[in-house]
């Protein structure tokens, strides 16, 4: 068991460990690592050949993160300087790398790094929760990547590729069974329908879990927590001839249930970021919301289609992304009572947790929303397979999508919502890009890409009282680009440097209800360096990265403060630098180790820029003449200061081609601030998860049979909160455990 002070050496213990084995790889193995191949420059590259810095995923230690029924969440700290998080539940997560990131809760905003999902960005928040199966890898790449993947990219991009059809029939079946109701199953099929013509795959998804948390306020057992999900995936894969490809994928989403993010009233003592005695992670006390339920449907078409003439290959990808029902609803205040018509004394039975003395401030905050979204992109590009020292790649992309978008709003108790703010936001972008690469000898590669994009917004807000607001319209235009050497060091070793530009095109608020007036930002732009080393010995994989950025004009979000406002701005600049450290070490033919470190620094560099802050907390900046807190100086929200990720995969083999496998993984982050000002209250410390599985696998029968646990040793850590009223804050998921079994063919 992990106590305190072991938790604040992990991540000294685990550095040191991985620079004492970087420096003498050979003496700590007897197996070999396989190649690893990514795409991460529209390409098969080997990773170790890419000047940039890349964590992959895939194979067991994908397959761990999501046992259980976890979600895109799941990701956060598994490599260096990712982070995850959403304050709206699995339905709208929010990502952040190298400490940049976007904690705009609205789902409209736009975000610095990117998800793209088998080619395709998919942009607003309700499309980047799709849940995850039958994945071939997921690829994290970390820096700005403007020149091959466009706008809002400044941060990074995180690729996920799902698993092609295959010529021969092949695939799998895993069940899950675990505590708190929870029931996953997934599976495929895929093989050859017409005889070297065609081939498909066939993929689906299903995860429960039952409600657990109780609402004591309303009496109601087993009332919030649980989720119903169901997704699937079909594949054509078409080769009329040697020279050209189509690809078809349709896939659809239906998640429902009463999931959206349980937040929690009065769960900081003023000064004290621990959770105290109001909290009980299998209870709330609910006076709205309906007891939080979210949904949503949507599906989506991709069209890929290659066609190799001579030594270049045209491909175009079209891709339509619907959303057609999207739907959440919270009690936002996280409790009951009220403050303008009971004088901020919280109403309910006198033996709750919230009595007067130690809740002096509630208000009724019941919120909710519905939206439908529609994405079109398409994508033209040329890449040459040239047999000289030059090859290259250009393109054009156009993207489009429709965001309409109503709040609405009910009374405490009420079932019924009234229509709030109303949003529609149109977005359209094209751009025209190119990279080359050009070996200068047989050591030196150089890399260079540019890209020109246009990007426009118009939108159209409503609110009940006043009608249609004037329209708004923004638009901007960016040139970006990147350049990159990689000097080699023999055949499996490589130093690089990278410069690189980025551009997040301006963005229009989308949601009105507590705000007096509609608030944009101006597009911001990124310079960021990284110099970097990568290595592949036989038994030791090693990647090492350091990397210093500056944001102009960054764009953030104002959330809550004691008005319960939201409101877009732009600081003049925020920096950030750091290091990023991925390594594998074949201890022996059955026993790998790999673990990540990732250090970031972040600074908000604006002296004129002052925030409302916390009704209840206690701040810990200067506050200006009108009562604001002055962010100069301050680290960026959601950034946690360093993360840790360490696991182990260990199989002993017994007779019949079968063996016993143990696979754990642990991540660490640490100090995050969670508003843009800083406070006692919402800065968390270290924290920490680790998951184990543990089973027998039959290869020559192709099946196995094992435990597994998330969470596993039940830790409760705070990862948000809402600060306009009381000291609010949400939690982690509990401890989930269970049984696994699946079968290949």
């Amino acid at each position: 068991m992990f106590n305190l002070k072991t938790v604040r050496a992990l991540p000294a213990l685990g550095l040191l460990t991985i620079l004492l084995v970087s420096a003498n790889p050979l003496s700590y193995a007897q197996g070999a690592l396989e190649e690893i191949v990514v795409t991460a420059q529209k390409r098969e590259q080997n990773i170790q050949d890419v000047p940039i810095s890349i964590s992959r995923l895939s194979g067991q230690r994908l397959a761990s993160k999501f046992t259980g029924g976890e979600d895109v969440l799941a990701l956060a700290s598994t490599v260096p300087g990712l982070h995850v998080e959403s304050s709206n539940g699995r339905l709208a997560p929010r990502f952040y790398m190298r400490g940049l990131g976007n904690s705009d809760f609205t789902q409209a905003a736009s975000q610095p790094v990117s998800i793209v999902f088998d080619e395709v960005p998919m942009e607003k928040a309700a499309l980047k929760s799709f849940p995850l199966f039958d994945l071939d890898d997921i690829e994290v790449i970390r820096g700005p990547q403007g020149t091959l993947f466009g706008r809002n990219t400044t941060a990074g991009i995180i690729k996920f590729d799902s698993r092609r059809p295959t010529e021969e029939t092949e695939g799998y079946l895993k069940v899950s069974g675990g505590n708190k109701g929870t029931i996953n199953a997934e599976g495929a099929v895929g093989g050859t329908l017409v005889e070297n013509k065609l081939t498909g795959r066939v993929s689906f998804l299903t995860q429960n879990r039952s409600d657990w948390i109780n609402n004591a306020h309303t009496g109601e057992d087993d009332a919030i927590g649980g989720f119903n999900i169901f997704a699937g995936r079909v594949q054509l894969l078409w080769t009329p001839t040697d020279n050209f490809t189509a690809w078809v994928m349709h896939q659809h989403q239906d998640q429902d249930g009463n999931s959206a993010t349980p937040f929690r009233a009065n769960v900081f003592d003023k000064g004290s970021n621990k959770l105290n005695d109001n909290y009980d992670r299998n209870t709330v006390w609910f006076d709205g919301g309906d007891n939080n339920p979210a949904l949503i449907k949507s599906h989506g078409t991709t069209v890929k289609l290659d066609w190799e003439v001579g030594n270049h290959t045209f491909t175009s990808i079209t891709s339509y992304q619907d959303v057609y029902d999207r739907f959440g609803r919270g009690d936002i205040d996280g409790g009951y009572g009220c403050v303008f018509t009971c004088g901020g004394i919280p109403s309910g039975p006198p033996s709750t947790p919230f009595s007067p003395s130690n809740s002096p401030f509630i208000v009724n905050v019941d919120t909710g929303s519905e939206l439908e979204l529609h994405q079109i992109t398409q994508e033209i590009r040329i890449a040459s397979s040239l047999d000289g020292s030059f090859n290259y790649q250009v393109g054009a992309f156009y993207f489009e999508d429709e965001f309409a978008g109503i709040a609405k709003n009910a009374s405490a108790g009420s079932q019924d919502f009234v229509v709030g703010s109303t949003s529609n936001v149109d977005n359209t972008t094209w751009a025209l890009f190119g990279q080359g690469s050009f070996n200068v000898n047989e050591q030196l590669t150089l890399t260079a890409g540019v890209r020109y994009t246009d990007d426009k917004k118009d939108a159209v807000h409503s609110r009940p009282a006043s009608g249609q607001l004037a329209p708004i319209s923004l638009q901007d235009d960016n040139v970006s680009w990147d350049v990159a050497l990689a000097y080699a060091l023999g055949n499996d070793a490589q130093v690089y440097a990278r410069v690189a530009s980025g551009f997040r095109a301006p963005t229009i608020q989308d949601r009105l209800e507590d705000d007096p007036e509609v608030t944009t930002a101006d597009s911001e732009t990124i310079m960021s360096y990284e110099i970097g080393y990568k290595a592949l010995w036989e038994k030791v994989r090693l990647s090492l990265a350091a990397f210093y950025y500056d944001v102009d004009d960054m764009q953030l979000v104002a959330v809550g403060g004691d008005s319960n406002s939201t409101s877009l701005l732009n600081a003049k600049e925020g920096i950030g630098y750091g290091v990023e450290l991925d390594l594998d070490i074949a201890v022996t033919n059955n026993l790998i180790l790999s673990g990540g470190f990732g250090y970031n620094k972040t600074e908000l560099n604006d002296d004129e820029l002052a925030l409302p802050s916390c009704a209840l907390c206690t701040i810990l900046d200067p506050m200006n003449e009108d009562g604001f807190a002055v962010i100069d100086g301050n680290p960026f929200q959601h950034a946690p200061k360093w993360t840790m990720n360490l696991e182990l995969d260990y199989t002993q083999p017994l007779s019949g081609d079968s063996e016993l496998y143990l696979y754990t993984d642990w991540k660490l982050k640490g100090k995050t601030s969670d508003f843009l000002y800083e406070s006692i209250e919402y800065t968390f410390g270290t924290q920490f998860e680790g998951g184990l599985r543990v089973g027998y696998r039959n290869n020559a029968r192709n099946y196995e049979i094992g435990m597994f646990s998330r969470n596993i040793t039940d830790e409760h850590n705070p990862i948000g909160g809402i600060d306009f009223a009381n000291n609010l804050g949400y939690v982690n998921q509990p401890r989930i455990w269970g049984v696994e079994a699946s079968y290949r063919f």
